[in-house]
């Protein structure tokens, strides 16, 4: 029931302080274990380099597409017994951040203890994996319209800022302003773009409202143990007391994760574009559409392959 935003990347942590009336860069002192929260990197220098080729695939599809921006979600953490394939989002933008495509995000900083907004590379962000030997990568990209408005948005620091929580938790509620994960505040980011929101101390609230009346629905994770919830008083980074009752007591949460927030823009966004790409380590396929690509990275009538010393094949 996590979503994988604990970690400390290597990128731009974004400049500035969060506006006075909010304390988004304070957080209350938590007893993390640094296994938890930093899972020691198992890349050798050839998954590094294969990793790093995954990168330019995707960097240059985003560069041929013609789009401003784009929905961007990873693999990281295994979420597979949940169900769950894509664990991270953030919001790639052309020409941001001093590279031709750079990716924001929210980031758990470890070290730090409080939640953070980074700005990455493509290959900086697909660096921060579980499994550097396979990988998926889905991108949405958006249309002209809404594409500049989050655009704006992102780059914006002040309203970027507004938007990041005081505190977070990887299952949080995304119908209340206690906690927020990673993925809750891209959501927030699209809604402050695309329903004009204006700046204010009440910004994330405003926002999910926007969501709520826009028929925004969160995953629905379901919980395979009541050990599980009775033992998350324990758990570092994973709370309950935002949620409510019913689901505090029964099986399941709700959680924004990058699938529902793709289903939320391909039914607000017609025209929006999704590919997905994955590496088993030799090759990328990549597919055009909907459609999600096969357990195991396996190619079908219809996909492109292109193996990883860069020909297509």
């Amino acid at each position: 029931m996590l979503a994988g935003c604990a970690s400390s990347p290597p990128g731009k942590a974004t400049p500035g302080k969060a506006p006075p009336a909010e304390r988004a860069w304070t957080l209350s002192p938590v007893s993390l274990s640094a296994r938890f929260c930093d899972p020691p990197k198992v890349q050798d220098a050839t998954q590094q380099d294969r990793l790093l080729r995954f990168a330019a695939v995707v960097r240059t599809r985003l560069e041929d597409s013609g789009a401003e921006a784009a929905l961007i979600s990873r693999t990281g953490i295994d979420l597979d017994r949940f169900d769950v394939r894509f664990s991270h989002s953030g919001l790639a933008v052309r020409d941001g951040g001093g590279v031709p495509w750079s990716v924001r995000q929210l980031y758990y900083a470890c070290d730090e203890r409080r939640p953070q907004l980074y700005e990455q590379g493509i290959g900086g962000f697909l660096m921060n994996t579980d499994e550097p030997r396979i990988g998926h990568v889905s991108v949405v990209l958006l249309p002209d319209e809404p594409a500049m408005a989050v655009r704006r948005a992102a780059l914006d620091d002040r309203l970027a800022l507004r938007l990041l929580a005081s505190s977070y938790s990887a299952n949080a509620y995304p119908f209340s302003v206690r906690y927020q994960n990673c993925n809750q505040w891209v959501v927030e980011l699209l809604a402050t773009a695309w329903g004009e929101l204006s700046d204010g101390a009440d910004l994330r609230a405003r926002a999910q409202a926007w969501l709520a009346d826009a028929d925004y629905r969160p995953s629905e994770v379901v919980v395979d143990s009541h050990w599980v919830k009775f033992a998350a008083p324990f758990m570092p980074l994973v709370h309950l007391d935002d949620h409510p009752p019913d689901a505090r007591y029964g099986m399941a949460f709700q959680i924004s994760m990058p699938e529902a927030i793709e289903d939320f823009v391909r039914d607000r966004l017609p025209q929006a574009r999704r590919v997905e790409f994955c590496h088993d380590g030799s090759r990328v396929v990549i597919r055009s559409g909907w459609r999600p690509i096969p357990d195991g990275c396996l190619p079908e009538a219809g996909d492109e392959v292109v193996r990883l010393d860069g020909h297509a094949r």
